[in-house]
Order: C-alpha cells, then sequence, then structure tokens
C-alpha cells in the first residue's frame, strides 16, 4: 500500500517537474534547460531538507505541531541580515560577496543551534521540551531586536531587509547551489542512515534504552542533522514558517507508518510536489504574481490552528 502511494507521488512530482521545465517556454532549449534545470534543483533541495528536518525534529520532540522554525531561526536570519544592513549600510552589505553572506548566516545560525543543543539538551526529555521553550523566548528577542533596529534604519535601506524576510522562490541565487547541496545532500544521507534508530526514539526515552540505544547521544546527533539542514535552506531562499508542517502532516495523512524508512521518502516528495507543482501553477499556469511562500503560510497556518485546537480538545 505504502510502496503504491510512494509511487504516485512520485508520478505526481514527475509531472509537476516537467510541467515546470516546459511550459512557457520560449526562445533556445540551449538556454532554457539549464536556467530551469538549476532552479529546479534547488527548490527540490530545499523541499527534501525543510521536510526532513522537520520530521526529525518532530521524532526527538514526540510532537506533531513542533517544527524547527519554533526554534527561532527564521527571527535569527532576518535579525543577521538587519544588523548587517544597520551597521555596513545598505549598500556595503550588498558590496559583500554573496557567498560571504551565506557563509557567515550559515556559521552563525549553526553555532546558535549546537550552543543552545548542548547547554539544554540532557538525558530528560523534559530538557528538550526546555530547549523549545528557551528557542520560542530566543525568537521573540530576536524580532524585537530586528524590529528596533527597523525603526532606526533609513527608510531607503530597508527594502534589502524586506527582501531577505520572505522566501524567495523566483529569485534563487544559483551559484550558492553546489555549497548547499553538499552540505544538504550530506545531512540527508546521515539521517537516512540512521532511520532505523528514528523509529526506536520515536517510541519514547525508556523504551529506546531498553532496545540498546542511549538517547542523549542520538537526540544530539538528529538535532546538529536539523540545525545543519535548517540553516542551509534558510540561509539560501529564506525563512519558510509553516512549509515543513505542512509537508509533514500530509505525509502521515498520506503514508500513515512509524517508520521512518516510509516517512522520510513521503515527506520530501509531497514537499518537493508542494514546491515544484505550487511554482509552476502560480508562474505558468495562473501567471500570478503572488509568492508561493505567501500561499504556504496561508495554509500552514490554519492547519497548525487547527492542530492546536484539536490537542486542546482532547
Amino acid at each position: 500500500m505504502h510502496a503504491k502511494r510512494l509511487a504516485f507521488l512520485s508520478l505526481a512530482l514527475g509531472v509537476a517537474i516537467t510541467g515546470y521545465m516546459v511550459l512557457g517556454a520560449r526562445g533556445s532549449w540551449s538556454f532554457i534547460l539549464p536556467f530551469r534545470g538549476a532552479k529546479l534543483a534547488a527548490l527540490l533541495l530545499v523541499a527534501m531538507s525543510i521536510s526532513t528536518a522537520t520530521l526529525l525534529f518532530q521524532t526527538i520532540a514526540r510532537n506533531r505541531i513542533l517544527t524547527p522554525s519554533i526554534m527561532g531561526f527564521d527571527a535569527l536570519y532576518v535579525m543577521i541580515v538587519t544588523l548587517a544592513v544597520f551597521f555596513l549600510g545598505s549598500r556595503n552589505f550588498l558590496a559583500i560577496p554573496e557567498l560571504v553572506t551565506y557563509l557567515t548566516a550559515l556559521a552563525v545560525m549553526v553555532l546558535a543551534a549546537l550552543l543552545l543543543f548542548g547547554t539544554l539538551l540532557l538525558q530528560t526529555r523534559e530538557d528538550i521540551m526546555r530547549m523549545m521553550l528557551t528557542g520560542v523566548i530566543l525568537g521573540a528577542l530576536f524580532r524585537s531586536l530586528t524590529s528596533f533596529a527597523t525603526r532606526m534604519i533609513d527608510p531607503n535601506e530597508y527594502a534589502v531587509i524586506q527582501v531577505a524576510s520572505y522566501a524567495r522562490f523566483n529569485q534563487i541565487d544559483t551559484d550558492l547551489l553546489g555549497v548547499s547541496a553538499l552540505l544538504c545532500l550530506g545531512a540527508l544521507l546521515a539521517a537516512w542512515r540512521i532511520r532505523h534508530r528514528l523509529d526506536v526514539l520515536a517510541l519514547g526515552r525508556e523504551a529506546a534504552i531498553n532496545l540498546g540505544l542511549n538517547p542523549r547521544r542520538a537526540a544530539i546527533e538528529v538535532l546538529i542533522l536539523v540545525a545543519v539542514l535548517v540553516a542551509v535552506s534558510t540561509a539560501f531562499v529564506g525563512p519558510i514558517a509553516f512549509l515543513g508542517l505542512l509537508v509533514v502532516s500530509l505525509a502521515h495523512l498520506v503514508t500513515p507508518s512509524g517508520s521512518h524508512a516510509i516517512l522520510l521518502p513521503s515527506a520530501a516528495l509531497i514537499s518537493a510536489l508542494t514546491l515544484v507543482g505550487g511554482q509552476t501553477l502560480l508562474d505558468r499556469v495562473l501567471g500570478l504574481s503572488t509568492p508561493l511562500a505567501v500561499v504556504i503560510d496561508f495554509l500552514g497556518g490554519i492547519l497548525f490552528l487547527a492542530l492546536l485546537l484539536t490537542r486542546m480538545r482532547r
């Protein structure tokens, strides 16, 4: 049953990829195929990274409502860009090579995540919940600092910050694709190799210990992978708040299983179908200028409220 559903998702993704590559194509194919192919690769990379990071995070937390964005990654990224523009000025900031800006933001985000994990993650689940609550507080702090800096900044320079505050699926810098692919594919491969340990972690701390797994060490390894995947995807295309929650919830619905060997490819396929299919539908078919991130956040926000209300009624 799961194999048939995964095959159907793969077929649907193939159709979406074909539509993305050929619909509305005008001009030389020698230019169109490499140009669209690079953007397609970036969309697939971001889709797999966000879906995998969210699924891993929910496995550790044993909670299907929480996502890595609760750790304040999105707010931290926007704050980094805001402070850089505030201290350097938009002209000097834009003069910095894109790779340097990307690697700096990536290093700061991963370092912040590892410091948080190292100081708060001990041997009990309660410490993980404390880590998440700390992430909420830090996210509020980052947003407050960002708001304070934007009030003092030149209004003409605020446009640079505004661009960085939203996901950029139409303006992906493909020059960063190689570095992002190297980091993300390494983390994705590591996540796939520990898929059976993830099944054990999902059973809870006591069950993991009884089955011979060190839950603290395994949780730290998983959270490091989450930090890398979220940091790379956020620094690559910008913050995406609810994509992970949306696609992982759909993966549990389409392929209900406790096995990460099923959930990981299912979530990745649904995420890729959402980004590629959504971008094709908005740009190539409907011809709308509405950013895909706005639609995703709208649907994801509704889903989040629905899940939250469902939990409160239990």
